[in-house]
């Protein structure tokens, strides 16, 4: 019988002694299980056989039962990954662990994301053990702290690499002695003197290497560190050995390698320097998003204005933002009219006005008066923490196309230090017999060009780049799989109201005079129906009318008594006469799919109104471009056939699925999935939430400010739907630049090994290659931010 294991678990949902003792009665019945369940902690204690049942059974009886199990997820900074060996060991050991339900290791950024169960392990727990696999790891810090752990970072890389540097230049001119005959002082060439220079840059500078190499071999695992380790201390003994032979037989010519192993150390040293550099550039995005937020906020308390950090705002507060300053937290006006520049978030140049009541994002600019705001949202609540949130969430979690550099880089290691023995044993055994300055020389040259430093920062960079630059552009991916997934749709589903149109009716026909206007308004505002608001909306100059009398007549329209005159003003069929010489012009507005509406002045219908949802001006030439790319465009409305029809012929739209109840475009999503489709539904993330759900790739388009960001793969800042042929654009070019990466990563690997392996690189040329290839990689990367996405 296996040993039985222990583990708590947080179960949701329960709301009396009857669900405790059920959920316990239910586990107890499992093989092997033997529970408490504590119903005002939420905490199900349980013991368990795994060699009878997993923990996975055991979650799913209590979610079958129909309550939750409690997770938690956490982001760690992990320090001390030298290549993708260490990513994939810390992930492989995590998601091993007890309670872990999945874990993540990103290498470019240096964090991890662990999903655990609530009450199973601890975040202390989780952090140790990493740090037993010879790394170091802490709760995710700041971004302003992360910025100043990585300056310091390079400050320490960089003394590191001009000390190595100091010592290993006397060693690197020794090379050309023996490449071209240079005359040296003799002091260059004596043992002493080498090994003096070579030992601390060995042993002190190159420690790191030694500490990993130790750390990987005791947990059965190897890495770049190992394959460094071993390529500069063959050299650097086999040169120790050479020397005290020679001291004890004066004739001998010692064969010393010291160069081979210092130089080494130090070109690797100066690319993991150019490496960490680069990297940092890659979240600039992050950076940018972050240096948007106000700093300080002018807060009434105690009928006195008082500066406070942007971090001290609550909710509720009242907040005093003046012309130039920063909005700073999310809320609405209270008090004053302004225009806001809200391109941060929409994209949008033009300032928009703001009155009482209208919402106020936090970190958009206050152009011109002085306003009074409630705060609505603050610190991680606000808009933009959110959008940050998604862009550090895509940036720390991994494509499926990196899947396959995982696995290879799993293999790697040990491979290479086998073909290394293999190579060395050919050489000394084979081509060279008993010569073994070749045979070493072969071997080191393998070790070192096959670091998989580049196969690991190959997917990573490009999904952090690509991100980044989709923020800038107003484009979230919520994580790197559906950036890949976005380069494969060749069918979009629209929603119409507010994607296509701008969801909000308004006044696109009139024939009527002044003074009918002036009646029709003047009764008009005294109604909330939506066609109302957009007819008062229309024309706010006009001068009011006392109201004495107002009716709202369902299916009709409106009767009112204005200024002691009877004004009726709705459909045809209710005004049965005398709309006669409008009736050519209103049919030809509703074929338009306009709403039309007739107006009654004491028993004489005077005009008529027509009223629409409004195609947006770019949404034309934005599908165009999205058909170009050979995109199937599908409109799936609830609105009716003809509305439907005339809105798609607009904007070029073939295909109309019209009349349709929001739980019932899951449906039809799926059934173009079923013809083999790969399909995004785009939406405003809120009624069409089942639909955005059901399709490969759910797009929510608006201002980003609320459920879309959480709810959708993919969201569209501000609405402009050219950023749906970008995204399309950003995601092509970013898995071009990943198999660009992959293909030169591995290309590099499999050329330079069999070159090494001929003797045909001396071992600090493959060092320095070895070195660069990472940097080269991380650079190619970032050629994805110059690039203009059409």
């Amino acid at each position: 019988m296996s040993e039985q294991k222990h583990t708590d678990l947080g179960v949701t949902g329960m709301t009396c002694a009857a669900c405790s003792t059920r959920v316990e009665k239910v586990l107890n019945k499992m093989d092997g299980v033997e529970a408490q369940v504590n119903l005002p902690m939420e905490r199900a204690s349980i013991d368990y056989d795994p060699s009878q049942v997993k923990m996975e059974d055991i979650e799913s009886r209590i979610e079958k039962l129909g309550y939750g199990v409690e997770k938690d997820t956490v982001d760690l900074d992990i320090s001390g990954m030298t290549c993708a060996a260490c990513s994939n060991r810390i992930e492989k050991v995590l998601n091993k662990t007890e309670g872990v339900e999945n874990a993540t290791v990103n290498l470019a950024n240096e964090t991890g994301t662990i999903e655990y169960r609530t009450g199973a392990l601890s975040v202390e727990d989780m952090i140790a053990r990493i740090r037993k696999l010879g790394y170091d790891a802490a709760p995710r810090a700041s971004e302003e702290e992360k910025q100043s752990n990585k300056e310091k970072q390079i400050t320490k890389q960089k003394y590191k690499l001009i000390a190595s540097a100091i010592l290993s230049a006397p060693l690197l001119l020794t090379m050309f002695t023996h490449l071209f005959g240079v005359e040296l002082p003799g002091i260059f060439m004596n043992f002493w003197f080498q090994m003096a220079l070579a030992t601390p840059v060995q042993f002190v500078i190159g420690w790191t290497f030694y500490r990993g190499a130790y750390n990987n071999l005791r947990n059965k695992s190897a890495n770049m560190d190992v394959l460094v380790a071993l390529g500069t201390s063959a050299a650097y003994f086999y040169s120790v050995v050479e020397g005290l032979r020679a001291l004890g037989n004066p004739g001998m010519e010692p064969h010393l390698y010291f160069e081979t192993s210092a130089v080494l150390i130090t070109l690797i040293l100066l690319g993991k320097y150019f490496e960490t550099i680069a990297k940092g550039r890659t979240t600039q995005a992050i950076s940018g998003l972050l240096e948007l937020q106000a700093k300080e906020a002018t807060v009434l308390r105690n009928g006195e204005t008082v500066q406070v950090p942007v971090d001290q705002v609550q909710v509720e507060d009242i907040v005093l933002v003046r012309p130039g300053e920063k909005i700073p937290v999310d809320g609405v006006v209270i008090e004053g009219e302004t225009s806001v520049d809200e391109s941060m978030l929409t994209g949008e140049a033009l300032p928009v006005g703001k009155s009482q009541g209208e919402a106020l994002t936090g970190s958009t600019i206050n152009k011109n008066g002085t306003i009074k705001m409630k705060a609505t949202k603050v610190g991680n609540d606000t808009a933009l923490a959110g959008i940050i949130r998604v862009v550090e969430q895509a940036q720390g979690s991994k494509a499926p196309i990196q899947r396959m550099a995982d696995v290879i880089s799993g293999y790697f290691v040990p491979i290479v230090v086998a073909i290394a023995l293999v190579t060395f044993a050919i050489w000394y055994i084979v081509v060279a017999p008993g010569d073994m300055a070749l045979a070493l020389g072969a071997s080191i040259a393998v070790l070192v060009i096959a670091c998989p430093c580049a196969l690991g920062l190959a997917t990573p960079t490009s999904i952090m780049v690509g991100t980044g630059k989709g923020a800038e552009m107003g484009i979230l991916y919520k994580g790197g799989e559906h950036l890949e997934a976005t380069h494969k749709l060749d069918t979009i589903v629209f929603d119409k109201t507010g994607t296509i149109t701008k969801g909000e009716p308004e006044v696109t026909d009139m024939e009527m005079d002044e003074e009918a206007l002036q009646y029709l308004i003047s009764a008009e505002a005294y109604s909330e129906h939506p066609l109302a608001e957009a007819i008062t909306a229309h024309r706010r100059d006009i001068e009011r009318k006392p109201v004495d009398h107002f009716e709202a007549i369902p299916g009709a329209g409106i009767r009112a008594t204005v200024a002691g005159r009877t004004v009726r003003v709705g459909t045809k069929k209710w005004m049965e006469q005398g709309t006669e010489s409008f009736e050519d012009q209103a049919d030809r507005w509703e074929e338009e799919a306009k709403t039309v509406m007739f107006v009654e002045l004491d028993g004489e219908v005077r005009g008529t109104i027509a009223v629409a949802d409004q195609v947006k001006p770019e949404a034309k030439d934005a599908l165009k471009n999205l058909r170009d790319k050979n995109i199937h465009l599908v409109m799936l409305t609830g609105d009716n056939e003809k509305t439907a029809q005339a809105i798609a012929r607009q904007v070029g739209i073939d295909t109309v699925i019209a009349g349709v109840v929001p739980e019932e475009k899951a449906f039809h999503v799926e059934q173009l999935q079923k013809e083999g489709r790969h399909v995004a539904m785009v939406g405003d993330g809120i009624n069409d939430a089942p639909a955005l759900a059901s399709a490969d790739i759910g797009i929510a388009i608006g201002t980003g400010t609320d459920v879309a960001i959480e709810t959708a793969d993919v969201t569209i800042l501000g609405g402009d739907l050219h950023l749906l042929s970008k995204a399309v654009d950003l995601s092509n070019l970013t898995m071009q630049n990943i198999r660009q990466n992959l293909f030169w990563a591995l290309f590099y690997n499999s050329a330079g090994i069999p070159v090494a392996a001929l003797g045909l690189l001396a071992p600090w040329v493959a060092g320095a290659a070895m070195a660069f290839s990472s940097v080269s990689v991380v650079s190619n990367s970032l050629r994805l931010r110059r690039k203009k996405v059409a």
